[in-house]
């Protein structure tokens, strides 16, 4: 076809540079594994053994069964005991602990004649994942002593008001199978999208952008040619990660490999093409580097990847219904988690589609190209 005359000689050529420029092909395989797993392990919501220190001003077989079922839910890890409330504090301005248990002296006392026995959680909220973790674990565990209590005073053997939930798709609550989908999106979107970024610029600082100007091609020839070497390079990376996802973190993939495959083949068609616009805007890399950069954080906060966007201030749910990963990531999980079909979905794929033509069609229409 005309539209793409030259297409061919510049793919071929694009191949033949990709494939002999290790360091091109060491950044966009080595940090995406690198970042897969180390993102992988570390976004994870199960707090575990939090640092505790106990003030147990009580001393009796009760107290000391109080704090076994703290220590017992996995949550709170006992590191010391001290005997004031001052020291208590301190521990936890200090940093030496993130939760401190106060028993006061009566506990035992008010406990074995019917009375409140209250209890001092003091939690660290400058985390605010660690001290909601350490909210809602204490809180239960003193239900769970006053229904206890309460069962034993009144006879009864059953809640009055039973509530069973059953939580679907997730049922263990594992946080990589939440975050594992949306890590391999941002994760694409880096690798992806700078090394289109840095074609074209390269081009021109190495002085042979104005011999593809003066040569029989198409712009939209050139830029399919581009961008087609990257889009296999891409492919097989998803696939890598895919496989990292499955075996590694032993997250099951409930939906069809096929709808994974076909998302991910818009998905980064649409990142590269986003790499070719900043190309063509970028003067050096440097420039290309920093205007890459400006996509990635929003991409990161605004995507949903690791807050609801639910939650957002209208103007942030706005910027990010217009990114690729945001559409991505709830295709990954939906597919992934949930076992949806893309036919279920398929505003968001026409959505990612519609993306990728658009931005191609703007990188081809500026490239300044001077053919008749």
């Amino acid at each position: 076809m005309k539209i793409f005359r030259g297409f061919k000689a510049i793919l071929y050529k694009e191949f033949i540079v990709v494939l002999r420029d290790p360091f091109t092909l060491f950044f966009m395989f080595f940090p995406p594994l690198i970042e897969m797993i180390a993102f992988g392990y570390a976004l994870d919501n199960d707090v575990k053994h939090m640092a505790t220190v106990v003030l147990d001003q009580d001393r009796t077989a009760e107290s000391r069964q109080l704090v076994d079922q703290f220590q017992n839910t996995q949550t709170f890890r006992v590191v010391g005991e001290v005997q004031s409330v001052t020291a208590l504090s301190e521990a936890i301005r200090t940093g030496k602990a993130y939760v401190g248990l106060q028993i006061p002296p009566n506990f035992t006392k008010n406990l074995r004649a019917g009375h409140s026995a209250q209890v001092q959680v003091l939690i660290n909220g400058s985390s605010s994942t660690i001290a909601l973790s350490a909210l809602n674990t204490s809180v239960s565990i003193g239900l769970r002593q006053s229904l206890l209590a309460l069962f034993g005073e009144t006879g009864r053997r059953i809640l009055p008001v039973e509530i069973r939930p059953q939580i679907l798709y997730n049922p263990d609550m594992r946080s990589p199978n939440f975050f594992v989908p949306g890590v391999i999106g941002v994760v694409l979107q880096i690798a992806t999208t700078f090394a289109t970024a840095m074609s074209l610029v390269r081009e021109r600082e190495r002085g042979t952008l104005e011999q593809l100007l003066v040569s029989p091609l198409s712009r939209w020839g050139l830029m399919l040619g581009k961008l087609t070497p990257y889009l296999c390079i891409g492919m097989m990376m998803a696939c890598g990660l895919f496989a990292i996802m499955r075996w590694l973190f032993d997250v099951p993939i409930a939906g069809s490999v096929f709808a994974l495959l076909v998302s991910s083949l818009v998905y980064i068609f649409a990142l590269l093409s986003l790499g070719l616009l900043i190309s063509t805007r970028a003067e050096n890399q440097m420039q290309a580097l920093q205007m890459t950069m400006i996509f990635i954080m929003p991409s990161v906060f605004f995507s949903g990847f690791i807050f609801p966007r639910e939650t957002m201030p209208w103007i942030f749910y706005a910027v990010g219904s217009l990114l690729p990963t945001t559409y991505f990531i709830e295709l990954m999980r939906a597919i992934i988690l949930r076992g949806a079909s893309l036919a279920e979905f398929w505003n968001h794929l026409l959505i990612l589609t519609g993306m990728g033509f658009g931005l191609f069609a703007l990188c081809a229409l500026r490239f300044r190209q001077k053919i008749a």
